[in-house]
């Protein structure tokens, strides 16, 4: 093997991407290296977004919990596209809340100016970039922030949004089918949706096509609970058929700018 710190780099990454957990232990017996050194290894790999560490080692990230710093830039404008259809249904001085997500994040981005809205939200990059609208009211749900969902999720935060009456909430999903509903990755940030819709007035999933009719092991809802679920305008007729006679109410967005 290689004791090219690059090359042992990469040939890490490439079991991480198989789906394989790594043991630091025996990574530095294989590559004859120091566990030291392994463990820069996997460091520099999580801060890539390309692992999770946890003691001994690391773990593969599923595709839908990479973590939230890299799905900003990623087809961003198809979620922009997504977000400008969304906010044609937002009404003069609603409360709004913008769970974590990529695409809320760009949601944020085209919000109507002068609405007189009210945004929570328990991203932090959400919170971010409405703090720099001079127009908007922002409030933040905090907590110990979950890297992946790229926002607060825990008892805290919970406790937090149970005390709000919100008229349309932007739910985050990870997946969506006619079966499986709206579903996550992560169990707290599941529950914490759950929490978040029936809190909600109205509801509404943006959701970009690789998402639709795939499943994740936490159900929030089923796909007919919410009041609108928001698909690019390519979105494969067939998956968008299932959805509907599943009782999904869809709205197709316009092409990307």
């Amino acid at each position: 093997m290689s004791d090219l710190p690059l090359a042992r780099r990469d040939q890490i990454a490439g079991r991480l991407s198989a789906g394989q957990a790594v043991i630091a232990a025996a990574l530095a017996n294989e590559f004859g290296v120091s566990e030291d050194a392994i463990r820069r290894d996997l460091r520099a790999l999580a801060a890539e977004g390309r692992c999770r560490r946890v003691y001994g080692g690391a773990l593969p990230i599923a595709g839908g919990m990479t973590p939230m710093a890299a799905r900003i830039g990623q087809d961003r404008e198809r979620k922009l596209a997504l977000a400008r259809t969304a906010v044609r249904s937002i009404a003069r001085g609603e409360f709004l809340f913008l769970d974590s997500g990529s695409t809320n994040l760009a949601l944020a981005e085209v919000l109507p100016d002068d609405f007189d809205l009210t945004i929570a939200t328990n991203a932090v990059d959400i919170a971010a970039a409405v703090l720099h609208r001079q127009d908007l009211h922002l409030i933040v749900i905090g907590g110990s922030v979950h890297a992946a969902v790229g926002g607060c999720v825990d008892a805290d935060a919970l406790m937090q949004v149970q005390r709000l009456n919100i008229d349309r909430c932007f739910v985050g999903a990870c997946a969506v089918s006619a079966q499986g509903g709206i579903s996550a990755l992560d169990p707290t940030d599941a529950a914490f949706k759950r929490t978040l819709l029936s809190l909600s007035r109205v509801s509404v999933a943006m959701v970009t096509n690789e998402k639709l009719e795939t499943r994740a092991p936490h159900r929030i809802a089923a796909a007919k609970t919410i009041s609108q679920t928001i698909v690019e305008h390519d979105a494969p007729a067939a998956r968008l058929a299932l959805l509907r006679r599943a009782g999904a109410t869809i709205v197709t967005a316009s092409p990307p700018a």
